[in-house]
């Protein structure tokens, strides 16, 4: 079976690309460094000739809300196409949980254009709503020079990269849901709270300020705004075990964590 991944050489399509080869499934990358632009089209008729399944796994160059349209509607629109023309079996794509919830946020309105594409298309299909990634709250919370760092205390349930790809493997190698699924990490925590870890850490002296006016993508929180629903997939890496691997590169084990004192605030 060969399957395409749209976005391939991005963070979570080269650990999916690993994943499914590591499983001896035929797979080919497909974005603009290995010659396929998906909205440009340059490629892309010929990525997915006799493949069965598509993934996508790409995102939008910027967060800027109006940016991110263009992206999601000019790459949904193209994609839809060229998958029915190559008679794709599956079409599976990578979203965020709590996507129609946060239609304040440009870039949520983005996301939530590109899962209408996929529903329309007449595609069999399934989107894959993942929460956030450990790898993506420690990057912004890093980011900036500012003393002190303002963020939300709403509620999370992180997970890591790695587990988002083997949930997307999962998908790919079977039949197609024709529905949304959610995947999530296996602890709850205040988003601040989060930031304080990542930043004691990586011994950054800065100050986390609680704040539930701060925004995300552009828009308010509410406290469970970013939570999953309660028939979630849940992943077993926690956020303890991969920021102690993220520090040092050394084996992690896959047993969920525990759930600590920590873990319950939420």
């Amino acid at each position: 079976m060969k399957i395409v991944i749209i976005g391939g050489s991005g963070r979570i399509g080269r650990k999916l690309v690993f994943d499914l080869r590591q499983n001896d499934y035929r797979v080919l990358e497909a974005s603009p460094s290995f010659g396929v632009d998906a909205i440009s089209g340059f490629g892309l008729d010929e990525a997915l000739e006799g493949a069965e399944v598509m993934v996508d796994v790409s995102n939008s160059p910027t967060l800027d809300g109006e940016t991110a349209l263009r992206f999601f509607d000019t790459a949904g629109l193209r994609l839809a196409a060229a998958a029915r023309a190559a008679g794709i079996r599956h079409h599976v794509a990578l979203s965020i949980v709590g996507t129609d919830r946060l239609q304040a946020s440009g870039y949520f309105r983005a996301k939530k254009r590109q899962e209408d594409l996929i529903k329309a298309s007449g595609l069999p299909f399934t989107i894959l709503r993942s929460t956030q990634f450990f790898e993506f709250i420690a990057g912004v919370v890093q980011d900036g020079a500012r003393a002190e760092v303002r963020i939300s205390p709403a509620c999370v349930q992180p997970i890591s990269g790695l587990d988002v790809a083997e949930a997307l493997a999962d998908l790919a190698t079977g039949a197609p849901l024709n529905d949304t699924i959610e995947v999530a990490g296996p602890e709850r925590f205040r988003l601040s709270d989060l930031a304080v870890e990542v930043l004691t850490a990586y011994e950054d002296s800065r100050r986390v300020a609680p704040d539930p006016a701060a925004t995300y993508f552009g828009a308010t929180l509410e406290e469970t705004s970013l939570l999953p629903g309660r028939n979630a997939r849940i992943a077993a890496l926690g956020f303890d075990d991969w920021l102690r691997s993220s520090l040092q590169p050394t084996p992690v084990a896959t047993e969920p964590a525990p759930r600590n004192a920590r873990g319950r605030r939420c």
